[in-house]
């Protein structure tokens, strides 16, 4: 215990001993503006390239999305899974063992970003069909897919590193981070894409930029500002039992990423089934959303280092009130903030497009997404009490029911309410997801107390 006393008391603070409601806003808000401020991002993003003039250009950003996706679930993979593991020894009091794992967290991503660079080179033009690239967008989807395999090691020890900073509750050095690198990304994006002449070469190598700002602000801070973890290759000391415990929980962050993009395409394709309308009206419907999202996926994700800490140092009481104050913000927060949009619901769609059909469409969708929404962070938050009390089985159980559920409810739906199946599946899969989460959460629950009366 005595690295413990030597420890930071500030990065600590929030952790251990701050009052439950300003420990969650700490963890939570800079979580939440990172998220905001990366849904501005995607839509600056999309101006510049539109600016182009360019459709084939529009669709290849398009379309490189899911690859994209691929390396930010592969960092997540190890940023989610060490970053717990993080909060559970910080728990604990052991901090040998949070320098071990911190560098084999950011080396294990780099080396993982290499190999991953060095087998996706040979196999460009394998890769581009997948993504549905073909004809005049093949050669702008190789252009930008090609950077983004360049960059894969940056991209990928970005999202690590980012976990494992607020695994030690320095959120707001994680927010820094992140938004720095979207600042930066924004910044050079016009300057690559109109002055250099690089069009989507230009936004995908101004993404590579902001992703290596974000790296070299953690890896100053992770160096130089904090006592519990080290990025020094003398730590590096890969063992069964810590890959075990990372793998064991970041695991289910890369099956839901993987999902997710399952997901998204499975949704194009059928919305696609009932034309332009459907699928412009989805993704008016969706952009709304986004903030919504944020602030559910904000609180749901900020506090897993809070719930991970207290489980590890064995404090079932701040435990209970952290998960109990942190699911009234996200059901009082998103609820509110949803009615709202819903009742200027009309007004909001109106101002995306003016084509009747796609305002109608649009409305019910938007609906349907509100109502996911409040379902979705509740399904985030259980996955992330499972990940942080290590608990590997529950949070893949959790990862892969989103993702598995998902097909047959879009296909019944579709069969039997046809543009209304579609439009409603992800709300019935994320109500029942949500449920499925309670009842596995019940289960820890009663095992916990049956233990406690059992000490007694």
């Amino acid at each position: 215990m005595e690295n413990m006393e030597n420890m930071d008391q500030k990065s600590l603070y929030y952790l251990e001993k701050a009052p439950v409601t300003k420990a969650i806003i700490h963890m939570a808000i800079p979580m939440i503006l990172s998220s905001i401020t990366s849904v501005v991002y995607n839509i600056i993003d999309a101006f510049f390239i539109g600016k182009l003039n360019n459709t084939a250009m529009m669709a290849a950003v398009i379309l490189a999305l899911p690859f994209s996706s691929v390396l930010m679930a592969l960092g997540q993979m190890f940023g989610v899974g060490s970053g717990t593991y993080i909060s559970r020894l910080l728990g604990e009091g052991n901090t040998d063992n949070t320098k071990k794992v911190s560098s084999i967290n950011f080396w294990s991503s780099m080396i993982m970003g290499i190999i991953f660079m060095m087998i996706c080179l040979p196999f460009l033009s394998s890769i581009l069909p997948l993504l549905g690239a073909s004809g005049e967008t093949l050669q702008y989807t190789r252009n930008f897919v090609m950077i983004l395999v360049i960059g894969a090691p940056i991209i990928i020890v970005n999202m690590a590193l980012e976990s494992a900073v607020r695994a030690e509750g320095a959120s707001t050095v994680s927010m820094t981070g992140t938004i720095g690198g979207i600042i930066i990304n924004i910044i050079l994006n016009p300057l690559f894409i109109f002055v250099l002449n690089m069009n989507v070469v230009g936004s995908a190598l101004a993404s590579v930029c902001g992703n290596i700002f974000s790296v070299l602000y953690f890896i100053y801070y992770l160096q130089k500002k904090s006592s519990a973890q080290s990025l020094s290759i003398k730590y590096f000391k890969p063992s069964k039992e810590i890959y075990g415990e990372i793998f064991k929980v970041g695991v289910s962050a890369l099956l839901m990423s993987g999902f997710m993009v399952i997901i998204g395409l499975l949704f194009n394709n059928y919305s696609m089934i009932y034309g332009d309308n459907v699928v412009a009206g989805f993704g008016v419907a969706q952009r709304v959303v986004q903030i919504v999202d944020c602030i559910g996926m904000g609180f749901a994700m900020g506090v897993v280092p809070l719930i991970a800490f207290a489980y590890s140092a064995n404090n079932q009481k701040r435990l209970m009130e952290i998960v109990k104050k942190t699911i009234l913000y996200i059901l009082g927060l998103t609820l509110a903030i949803g009615a709202v949009i819903c009742a200027f619901r009309l007004q909001i769609i109106g101002l995306f497009s003016i084509d009747p059909k796609v305002i109608a469409i649009g409305e019910i969708t938007l609906l349907a997404q509100l109502s996911s929404t409040v379902f979705a962070a509740l399904c985030e938050f259980f996955t992330g009490i499972f990940q942080a009390e290590g608990d590997g089985v529950k949070s893949n159980v959790m990862a892969a029911v989103r993702g598995v559920l998902f097909i047959p409810i879009l296909i019944v739906g579709n069969l039997l309410f046809a543009v209304n199946g579609v439009i409603w599946a992800m709300t019935a899969t994320e109500g029942l997801s949500c449920l499925i989460g309670i009842a596995l959460w019940l289960m820890i629950r009663q095992k916990s107390s049956q233990e406690v009366s059992i000490n007694e």
